[in-house]
């Protein structure tokens, strides 16, 4: 069977999609949204990360992960803590390192069952081919 390129988008947008259903879905347990797990994922990988590059991993504007943020510190998920000059940075706390690591392996379940149907090699190659499409991050 050949591809059409607009097929192939679509595919890719539908598993996105049930991705983020069935993510938000195994995260609802644990009182976290996927913006909120995806953002003490992020913390995980970068501590004292900014609001901007927060917000950039997280694909949301400034303004609306500084919302974001806001309601996670009041919930005692990340702490705000003053940077150099105006720069705030962000951090987990005891209670977001919990949260991010019981989401983890929800997040897990939900991508080992989504992807049961390929083999390893296949998976590879899954990769490698969803890599070679988007190319070098242009904002790297």
């Amino acid at each position: 069977m050949r591809y059409r390129t607009a097929d192939v988008a679509l595919s890719v947008k539908r598993l996105q999609y049930r991705h983020h259903r069935a993510l938000s879905r195994a995260l609802a347990p644990l009182g976290l949204s996927l913006a909120q797990w995806d953002t003490l994922r992020h913390l995980h990988r970068y501590p004292d990360a900014s609001l901007h590059d927060l917000a950039v991993l997280t694909f949301q504007t400034d303004q609306s992960f500084g919302s974001l943020a806001a309601r996670m510190a009041a919930r005692g998920l990340i702490e705000r803590v003053p940077g150099p000059g105006r720069a705030v940075r962000h951090r987990l706390t005891e209670e977001g390192a919990r949260l991010r690591a019981a989401g983890q392996d929800a997040v897990d379940a939900v991508f080992d069952s989504s992807f049961r149907a390929l083999s390893a090699d296949q998976l590879d190659q899954l990769g490698a081919l969803l890599d070679a499409a988007l190319g070098p991050d242009p904002t790297a």
